[in-house]
């Protein structure tokens, strides 16, 4: 059965599943583990990712994230493609390192982002690398010590997280250690793998016919949510599908934004910060980045400007959408 598309779009949740090429590890040592943390370092730092929850075991890793100003898919094939470089390069070896594609399910927030927090984080307790709770306090390859205060790592959201389980920090800590205990009786969870609508060779163009008032689907990998929340994602995509440019060119794009908020195009690229020019970056970076999925480092050329700011800016530029998704869409 040929693979389903990548399911994504800007400011969604996913779960990622990354395995070593027949179960072969993937990490032999800190160093290893250092030089992944890295690379995903960098692309929550360019506005590229959120990361709240991730675990890296032996042979395979996961990961909660939420999409920002860079689709997943890019993400992903910056973090794996680096990675695998940089491993078969230090321990001499050729050849894929990865299993096939990632696995990334879209997720649901409610009730799923707690759930799968705990989850990814009791992996190494399920796996046998740690033997028990207080010795994953101890566990530096895993998120859970920065929830908890034990650790930090300044590119992993935690207030996010905490703020779900109580007001005050050190409350919120106590909160998530006794929900974090309360899970570690649950094992593998297959209802956290994938659960939603029909994958079919079609995709989701076969989902379309689905008729309203049927109570139960067969699962799809790619998501986990309630059948409500597949039919609203299923929309958002179509209207992105239909939000795509045609033919319109990254240099008309920067003068069709810039009359937008008087300015010059000169004005525009370079490394000026006056508050009509930052704001048509974030136009500009939004509608190319976010909305249509192009690369920020052919905007970051054409602006003279570095990709991270092209990738922050479609971040920022997101909080008036409307107004740039109305830009986009003049003379269509």
């Amino acid at each position: 059965m040929p693979r389903g598309p990548r399911l994504d779009a800007p400011g969604t949740l996913h779960h990622v599943i990354v395995r070593g090429l027949d179960r072969q590890v993937i990490f032999r040592d800190d160093r290893d583990r250092g030089d992944l943390l890295a690379r995903l370092s960098t692309l929550v730092q360019a506005g590229a990712l959120r990361v709240y929850a991730w675990a890296l075991l032996p042979n395979h890793a996961h990961f909660l994230v939420r999409t920002g100003g860079r689709p997943l898919a890019r993400c992903m094939r910056s973090l794996l493609t680096g990675y695998a470089g940089a491993f078969n390069r230090r321990h001499r070896r050729t050849g894929h390192l990865f299993q096939n594609r990632y696995k990334s399910i879209v997720v649901e927030e409610e009730p799923y982002f707690l759930e799968l927090i705990r989850y990814i984080h009791l992996n190494p307790l399920r796996a046998v690398v740690v033997p028990d709770l207080q010795a994953l306090v101890q566990y530096p390859w895993s998120g859970h010590a920065a929830l908890i205060g034990a650790r930090e790592y300044l590119w992993q959201d935690t207030l996010e997280v905490l703020r779900r389980f109580a007001p005050t920090l050190r409350r919120a800590q106590a909160a998530y250690r006794r929900f974090v205990a309360e899970g570690q009786s649950q094992g593998h969870r297959p209802d956290l793998q994938g659960g939603g609508l029909v994958r079919s060779l079609g995709g989701w163009a076969a989902v379309k016919d689905l008729r309203r008032g049927q109570e139960a689907y067969a699962g799809d990998p790619r998501i986990l949510g309630t059948s409500m929340f597949v039919e609203g994602f299923r929309s958002e995509l179509e209207a992105q599908e239909r939000r795509a440019p045609r033919g319109l060119s990254l240099t008309s794009l920067i003068h069709r934004v810039c009359q937008h908020v008087n300015i010059t195009e000169e004005q525009c690229a370079g490394g000026g910060k006056q508050q009509p020019v930052a704001r048509a970056r974030e136009g500009i970076a939004y509608i190319w980045c976010a909305m249509w999925g192009r690369s920020g480092r052919a905007l970051a050329n054409a602006l003279g400007v570095k990709p991270q700011s092209v990738y922050r800016a479609a971040v920022r530029g997101r909080t008036n959408r409307a107004e740039w998704e109305r830009i986009a869409h003049q003379g269509k």
